[in-house]
């Protein structure tokens, strides 16, 4: 794998790279598409820098969740370990990240920029963002490859890492999210489900996030009830979208009945 590139005689991180690239390509994708609504430039550039902040917290959140009981025996450690070691052990529990805090938090940010803003509307700065999470994601996922991490269980078709073939589960998420994309920008730019391509996102994202889950090798993401956290997440969120929409229509069609 390629962790870090070299670039002007210093090591640059391969996903630091990749993520700021995602972010300058959502930021370009999210100006062309907000025109359609009225959204300017500028007020997209300020929701993103929003939805940066808010996906770096909420991801490190959800990640020291998972090490929730480690973090827990360490603070009972305290006075029998050095600072330093101390330190060492937090910074490893809260260092990494999970998608689903970054989504939540990216979610969370667009929703306190737009309560605030004066210029753009809720429904449009959720639909820009469902536009840009999948793409975002398609430059965190190669990220992943080539760093090495969130790698795929051992398979006889793949690459190799760490001296075992493991499939690429990265890049098939990667792909996925490709997908996903294309078809929320192309809801986006006909005016489809306006106000509702997260709920799109998360019907479209959720299912094969669980599937692929069970492509993970590695163990480090945590699990509950015998499901990974991701797992676990996908399929709550799967429940409250399908939820949601049995509810708008039980509405619908009693609202057609009335009518009648």
């Amino acid at each position: 794998m390629y962790p870090y590139i070299d670039l002007f005689g210093r090591q640059i991180s391969t996903y630091a790279l990749l993520v700021i690239a995602g972010l300058l390509t959502c930021g370009f994708v999210a100006s062309f598409l907000g025109k359609k609504r009225g959204v300017e430039y500028e007020s997209v550039i300020f929701m993103i820098l929003a939805v940066a902040a808010g996906m770096f917290i909420g991801a490190h959140i959800v990640f020291a969740f998972t090490n929730l009981p480690q973090i827990i025996d360490l603070f009972s450690k305290i006075g029998s370990i050095t600072f330093s070691d101390f330190f060492t052990a937090l910074g490893a529990y809260v260092g990494g990240m999970v998608f689903y805090g970054g989504f939540f938090g990216a979610v969370a940010a667009v929703a306190i920029y737009s309560r605030f803003s004066k210029v753009v509307a809720r429904q449009d700065a959720m639909d820009l963002l469902s536009v840009c999470v999948p793409l975002f994601h398609v430059f965190g996922r190669v990220g992943c490859f080539l760093t090495g991490c969130c790698y795929g269980v051992v398979s006889d078709f793949g690459f190799p890492l760490y001296g075992i073939n493991r499939f690429p589960v990265q890049l098939v998420e990667a792909l996925g999210n490709l997908a996903i994309f294309f078809v929320i920008m192309t809801l986006f730019r006909k005016n489809k489900f306006t106000g509702k391509l997260l709920v799109v996102y998360v019907f479209l994202y959720a299912p094969m996030r669980f599937v692929l889950e069970f492509f993970r090798g590695d163990t480090i993401r945590g699990f509950i009830f015998g499901l990974s956290t991701s797992q676990f997440i996908s399929v709550i969120l799967l429940g409250i979208v399908i939820t949601y929409c049995a509810c708008k229509l039980i509405i619908k069609k009693t609202k057609e009945e009335k009518s009648v």
